[in-house]
Parts: C-alpha cells; sequence; structure tokens
C-alpha cells in the first residue's frame, strides 16, 4: 500500500502540523516540509500523483555533508517512538514553543511531540531570533510542562540578554522544563552559563536519519542503542528512517543489518563507555593530514571557542604548501586574543599539528535558516582570504 506526498512550506507550521497530525493516524498524505525561502524554486519533486509506503508518515529533505540532496523518510512509528523516549527522558509531556524551522527534523519532532501528548505548539515564527519576542511566547505557554528546542546559537542569545540584566528573558529561559539544544554541540562554557541564569539544558545527538536526537546528555534514550565501531558511532533502535526516497545504494550504505539489530552508520567519530554513555568527537569526513598528523577539525573548534571572544568561531581546512592541510579559524570580529596565544593555547592541548595557521575575520558568519554555520560559505570566503593574504 502506499500513500500520496503532501509538499509545504515551512513558513506554514500550522498547516504542517495538521498534516502531520493526519498522517500519523495513517489517513492523510506523507508530509514534505519545504524550506519556505526555496519551496517555490526547486526541483519539481513531488511529482503530481508520486506516492510513498503507507507507513512513511514524513520526509525531510536534507543535503548532507557532500551538498547531494537526500530524501530521508520516517515512519509513523518511528517518529512516535522517538517522541515517546522524549518525554521519557525529560519525565512527561507537556506544550512545545516551536523556534525551529518545520523542514528541519527538530521542528517537525516539535510538531510531533505535540500530537503525541495532545497539546497546542507556541509558534515563533520566521525572522531573526529576538529574546525578547522569545520570552513574550514563553509567557503565554499554559501548561504546566513546557519546552522548547533550540540550536547553540539561539540559546547564546537568550544568556547573553539574561546576563545583562533582561529578567523577562531569564523569567522565560527559567519557565521551561527542558531546553532541547542539538543541531552542533554545545560547548560546555554555554552549557555553564545557562545553568548559571537556571535554564534546564538538556545537550542532544541525532540526526533526520534517527527521527531526530536520540541521545540526551550522551546518554541514548528509550530503546536506542549506540555502539563504536573501529571507532565510528552506529545507532540501532525503533527511531530509525526507512531510508532515503529513491536511492537505494545510499540506503544500503548508510543503513545495515548486524547482530540482530538494524543500525545507522552516522559518520560521526566517537566513544562509547563501559556505562553506554556516548562522547561525540566529531564528524568522520572532518579530519585533515597536517605534516603527515591527523587533525579532528571538530576538536580543534571544540578547544578554540573555549577561548574568550571564540566562543562563535568556526575551524574550517585550509591549503598549505607546506604541511598539506592547515586549521583555520573563522570570526566574525578578531577579539584581543592573539594568533600567537591562540596557537599556544591549542597545541599545549593538542599538539602542534592542531595549531590554527590563522585567524580570519568575515564581518558577520553566515547562518543556514536553521541556526547553525553555513560552514560551507564560511570555508569558502575564511580561505579565499587567507589565500589573499589576510589571515
Amino acid at each position: 500500500m502506499t500513500r500520496p506526498l503532501l509538499a509545504l512550506p515551512s513558513d506554514r507550521p500550522d498547516e504542517i502540523f495538521r498534516a502531520l497530525r493526519e498522517a500519523l493516524g495513517g489517513g492523510g498524505p506523507a508530509v514534505v516540509p519545504r524550506d519556505a525561502a526555496s519551496a517555490g524554486t526547486t526541483e519539481s519533486w513531488p511529482a503530481p500523483g508520486e506516492t510513498v509506503p503507507q507507513n512513511v508518515a514524513l520526509v525531510i529533505e536534507t543535503s548532507g555533508s557532500t551538498g547531494v540532496p537526500k530524501r530521508v523518510a520516517l515512519s509513523a512509528d518511528a517518529l512516535l517512538a522517538s517522541a515517546a523516549a522524549s518525554a521519557g527522558a525529560m519525565g512527561g509531556q507537556g506544550q512545545w514553543l516551536l523556534a525551529l524551522p518545520a523542514h528541519y527534523v527538530a521542528g517537525a519532532q516539535v510538531l510531533v511531540r505535540s500530537i503525541a501528548a495532545e497539546t497546542e505548539p507556541i509558534v515563533y515564527g520566521s525572522g531573526h531570533f529576538d529574546p525578547r519576542r522569545f520570552a513574550a511566547l514563553a509567557a503565554a505557554m499554559t501548561h504546566d510542562r513546557r519546552f522548547v528546542s533550540l540550536v547553540p546559537v539561539q540559546l547564546g542569545r537568550l544568556i547573553e540578554a539574561a546576563e545583562a540584566g533582561d529578567r523577562e528573558v531569564a523569567d522565560a529561559v527559567r519557565r521551561f522544563d527542558g531546553i532541547l539544544v542539538g543541531g552542533q554541540a554545545l560547548s560546555e562554557t554555554l552549557r555553564e552559563r545557562a545553568v548559571a541564569v537556571g535554564a534546564r539544558v538538556i545537550g542532544t545527538y541525532g540526526s533526520s536519519e534517527t527521527a531526530g536526537g536520540c541521545v540526551y546528555d550522551g546518554v541514548p534514550i528509550g530503546s536506542t542503542v549506540v555502539r563504536e565501531v573501529e571507532g565510528a558511532l552506529e545507532i540501532g533502535g525503533p527511531v530509525l528512517s526507512e531510508g532515503y526516497l529513491g536511492d537505494q545504494a545510499r540506503t544500503a550504505t548508510a543503513f545495515h543489518e548486524a547482530d540482530g539489530h538494524r543500525w545507522y552508520r552516522t559518520g560521526d567519530l566517537g566513544r562509547v563507555g563501559s556505562d553506554g554513555r556516548v562522547t561525540v568527537l566529531g564528524r568522520a569526513d572532518n579530519v585533515i593530514i597536517s605534516g603527515g598528523e591527523k587533525v579532528l577539525l571538530d576538536a580543534v573548534e571544540r578547544a578554540v571557542r573555549s577561548v574568550e571572544g571564540f566562543e562563535h568561531a568556526v575551524v574550517v581546512a585550509a591549503p598549505d604548501a607546506e604541511w598539506g592541510q592547515v586549521p583555520l579559524v573563522a570570526v566574525g570580529s578578531l577579539p584581543t586574543t592573539t594568533l600567537a596565544q591562540l596557537r599556544a593555547f591549542v597545541s599545549a592541548r593538542m599538539g602542534r599539528a592542531a595549531a590554527p595557521a590563522g585567524i580570519v575575520e568575515l564581518g558577520e558568519l553566515p547562518h543556514l535558516s536553521s541556526g547553525k554555520p553555513d560552514r560551507v560559505a564560511i570555508a569558502r570566503a575564511a580561505v579565499a582570504l587567507a589565500m589573499d593574504g589576510k589571515a
């Protein structure tokens, strides 16, 4: 059996919410939330009359690390299993504030969790993320338990406002029983600052292929299992997607059967401790060879971001005639810390090969609509400036 597809722009979250409710109940078409900025300019997929298997309720489109589009097919069972696991990990269901675009899995899952909880989500809407606007919406939430899902840059803006003495923002942050933070690594510095103002922060790890976050503060939730295979992380459990629509080869590469389980190869390097706690080290494809040594750029970025003034820095790879490739730090504006000081700091912790070769000031770091840094655009701009001798 099959069902049709329904594409909706992400700036119409109320329609997506209603369509998802129908899809999860099995009676409506599978929902395809689309980036509102490109909904009318992308390719004609889905074609009129195109269908997907009956169990597919949601399709999340993502470019992936290679830039080649992926269409992740998520079943109603996977989505509801994720919602149930999340509620169990956070002590119950409640009302959600949607502050992320619905075409990203974290945004879509806010709607799914709301449907599972039978509550109406509060919708932030489009536009620049403003802490005061967020505070006003948080104050309008009526349920006894309140939750929100954010990316680190959004949390950072809220904490900055609270630290600056904005009592309404500080009160709003403290109103939430759980603030999920995902999309990229949550730095310990930001976590500590958030806790200091009374925020209940939970760092999440997951992807569209796992119906969103399935590891909370290093602990797999629900029936999710995580294992380490030759230094790389694999995830199993009921939250796994069906694979990629129209791409059997990519599905076969990413998903496989082993030891009586179906596993998703995350593409992330990491460790699983004897207690089952998961530590994510970074993307396996974000490693460079500098002077014959392996350097994990995600680890370099974490070290750099712990230095005052570099909290939002992005570390990218740059070509080098002598070393092959070197880390390059991109910032919006130059901090007072010098390159020599930053190199010494990173070298002491990670070795000489990890020391950044330069700091590039971009004026403003470009971001995706999800709030994540646009690493492709940042790398292109930073490397171009470095080649011109401006690093």
